[in-house]
């Protein structure tokens, strides 16, 4: 087999990238190789261009990925995957100061228990979108607001039982982003599985309100963030009119984290049925926790991969049981067959070579609230990004 392979790579100290040859990595114990079919973009991927942690002289870009199984490491795992399987997973990337790997590669080694079966319904370039994006929304919903899962869970995150059988209200903030295309889907398998009733409220723009009412997402009520009354829409819309229970706020940034709040049923204050996926203060989404009577829950996808992981100022340890429920939410959508919905695809042309004066140009490299209408183009590839995941071929399936 060939000793090279290429990436997208950045060079930390000057910001720039390049598509360059770098050696193909090899499957260590327990992992597997997997030759990549398809990329798709978040907005990390950018974010960590402009703003780098890394330290090293390159790293390789890219978390999501989409590929077929070309070997397996020494010491394979129970169920490892076989050679030739179609499989779906995420790295870190450059998103850390320890050096992961990447994904915006033509391979890529990793466990093999944080790769999960593509089902032969399922494409590769939409399974790209799902492991990164889809273990996000699990972690709000199964650790953090710790609602019923439809998969075992550690007992750290295991659902209070409650003999109360009235509907229970949610918020999901930024309904139509990648996240909460996701996290709909969470919480409508979490009904399913403990039988009681989420009353489902999500805001989003008016052109988005047909696609978040219909399946798999089926909201009782979406509202227009946009209008100014906003939280006192959503409360009206809950059973009783008096607020939600829980909350997740997809952006997490600022404004939205105090807006979210003010919409929760006085009676819950001090309860803490609120995910958000953003840090407080000035280094994360730049809300104040202090300010808030419902104290947010937040934690970093990261931690599915078991490892520490260093942002240079602090770091987090290892986490056995966000490792445990990212296998075992994998192991879920292994068996799906096809039920979890994949977020709808914009297809990228031009493979790796495009992606960051592409890609990365309709990402931005701010936060999301306040990303822009995106560069002046006219390709219709270039419009800007609205309820869709940004994919890229990097080889032919």
């Amino acid at each position: 087999m060939a000793s090279a392979m290429e990436a997208l790579v950045l060079y930390p100290a000057t910001h720039k990238t390049a598509v360059v040859d770098v050696p193909k990595p090899m499957p260590g114990p327990g992992e597997v190789l997997v030759r990549i079919h398809a990329v798709a973009l978040n907005p990390v991927d950018s974010i960590y261009v402009t703003h780098p942690l890394a330290t090293q002289k390159q790293r390789v870009l890219g978390t999501d990925f989409a590929g077929v199984v070309e070997a397996v490491g020494p010491s394979p795992i129970p169920n490892s995957p076989a050679v030739g399987t179609r499989v779906a997973g995420f790295v870190q990337g450059a998103c850390s100061v320890n050096e992961l790997p990447g994904a915006f590669a033509q391979y890529v080694a990793l466990p093999a228990d944080l790769v999960w079966t593509v089902p032969k319904a399922m494409s590769l370039e939409s399974a790209s979108t799902i492991s990164m994006c889809g273990l996000t929304a699990a972690q709000g919903v199964f650790a953090r607001l710790r609602l019923p899962a439809p998969f075992p869970v550690p007992d750290v995150y295991k659902a209070k039982t409650t003999t109360n059988a009235d509907p229970v209200n949610i918020l999901v903030y930024a309904a139509s982003t990648s996240l909460g295309m996701y996290i709909a889907q969470c919480l409508r398998a979490s009904e399913k599985a403990s039988g009681r009733k989420i009353r489902m409220i999500g805001t989003a723009s008016q052109s988005k309100h047909a696609l978040l009412n219909a399946p798999p997402y089926s909201y009782d009520a979406v509202i227009d963030y946009r209008h100014k009354d906003w939280p006192k829409m959503v409360r009206e819309a809950t059973t009783g009119g008096n607020g939600v229970q829980y909350a997740i706020d997809c952006i997490s940034e600022g404004a939205t984290v105090s807006g979210v709040e003010s919409t929760f049923e006085a009676s819950i204050h001090g309860e803490g049925h609120f995910a958000t996926f953003r840090a407080p203060g000035g280094a994360g989404g730049g809300y104040d926790v202090g300010s808030l009577k419902v104290k947010p829950t937040y934690g970093a996808v990261w931690e599915g991969q078991g490892v520490e992981v260093d942002y240079g100022v602090f770091k987090l340890a290892p986490n056995a049981a966000a490792k445990e429920l990212a296998v075992e939410f994998y192991q879920y959508l292994s068996s799906q067959d096809g039920n979890f919905v994949p977020n709808p695809v914009r297809l990228m042309p031009g493979g790796l070579d495009k992606i960051v004066p592409d890609g990365f140009a309709l990402l931005g490299s701010n936060m999301v609230s306040a990303r822009d209408e995106g560069p002046a183009r006219t390709e219709a590839h270039m419009k800007p990004i609205s309820g869709e995941k940004l994919v890229y071929v990097i080889e032919e399936e």
